[in-house]
């Protein structure tokens, strides 16, 4: 069972670890990043599931070439050679997950990689950020009728609208958006992360943050603006690999779990009027006593009459209405004072 939707109707955050190429080519430092991120709290372990081929093709074109940013000098043949989950490592690492009691999730990039989810049982499928104009293969995906998450990374809204409307089209409404911000690691000034209401009144649907960014600022201050879901790339200490230098260590990862739900539980929901907290503290409201002794007949006036702390008395708008009012019986000084006094 795929915990996403649950989370989210029980106004929780859903958080996704991405382990994507951190497990630096071992599959024993993959299954212990499984474990790690779920002891820091994760719902749910993202890896990828390609192959350079399926992808890419192995060209040495200019067009092939990576130019400036981290992986500059790469091929992008090379890069995802060297950054890809091998398949035979899936079921393993799946297995993993359910031991440690947090969901798999994984990305496919073309529908050989559906199918071979489809056959492992996977719950859910994530669609990257550079797939989501891949409209054939969102609609394959969706048309096995499990959760979408896509990510939106560079998107314009119609390209969001045709994604959306490509899960539709397939039957499938269980659809969750991603703002995201394609740059490793991601600038905070170009994360807008108020899109994230705008998303959600626009397309409907819930919307999260897969957050390329240093530190846990930007998935705070989402969550706080209304994402429901957080996804972030981590890596365990002494691996080096192709994402490691924009992820998050796992401690830090840890920290990041504990603010985000902090914050939803801080954002709250919209509710006027005391918190069960508060209730206790209505009694040091102001309201109007007797600040003089008042005798039989004498008027109500400001000197003998004023708000003040505590709230036994008549609310202080009343007063108003009171001056110029004779006292109906002596009234001595310190007492709350109400309706029926007066004549």
């Amino acid at each position: 069972m795929f915990h996403l939707f649950e989370k989210i109707k029980n106004n929780g955050v859903y958080v996704i670890a991405e382990m994507s190429a951190n497990h630096g080519g071992s599959l024993d430092t993959a299954l212990e990043i499984v474990r790690q991120a779920a002891k820091a709290g994760a719902d749910c372990l993202k890896i990828q599931t390609y192959t350079a081929d399926s992808i890419t093709i192995n060209c040495d074109s200019e067009a092939f070439m990576i130019r400036g940013g981290l992986w500059d000098g790469y091929k992008l043949y090379d890069l995802y050679t060297d950054a890809g989950t091998p398949y035979v490592w899936h079921k393993a690492i799946k297995e993993e997950c359910e031991k440690s009691g947090i969901d798999f999730l994984s990305t496919p990039f073309d529908r050989n990689a559906v199918d071979f989810l489809e056959e492992l049982g996977a719950d859910a499928y994530k669609i990257a950020s550079f797939e989501l104009v891949d409209i054939p293969l969102i609609e394959y995906a969706a048309a096995k009728m499990k959760p979408m998450i896509i990510s939106c990374g560079m998107a314009d809204i119609e390209e969001i609208q045709d994604a959306v409307d490509a899960c539709r089209r397939a039957g499938n409404n269980q659809i969750v958006l991603l703002k995201c911000c394609s740059e490793y690691p991601a600038d905070w000034k170009d994360m807008h992360i108020s899109n994230i209401p705008d998303m959600v009144s626009r397309f409907g649907v819930p919307v999260g943050l897969s957050d390329h960014s240093e530190g846990s600022i930007a998935a705070v201050v989402a969550v706080s603006m209304g994402a429901a879901i957080i996804e972030k790339h981590v890596k365990i200490d002494g691996v080096d690999s192709p994402d490691s230098k924009f992820s998050m260590p796992m401690d830090k990862f840890a920290e990041m779990v504990k603010a985000v739900r902090t914050a939803k539980q801080i954002a709250g929901s919209v509710q006027y009027g005391p918190t069960d907290g508060e209730k206790e503290n209505l009694k040091f409201r102001r309201s109007l006593f007797a600040v003089k002794d008042i005798k039989m007949g004498e008027k109500i006036t400001n000197e003998n009459v004023r708000s003040i702390r505590p709230s036994a008395g008549l609310k202080p708008v009343y007063l108003s209405s009171l001056l110029g009012k004779k006292a109906k019986q002596d009234i001595p000084f310190g007492t709350p004072i109400q309706l029926e006094m007066f004549r």
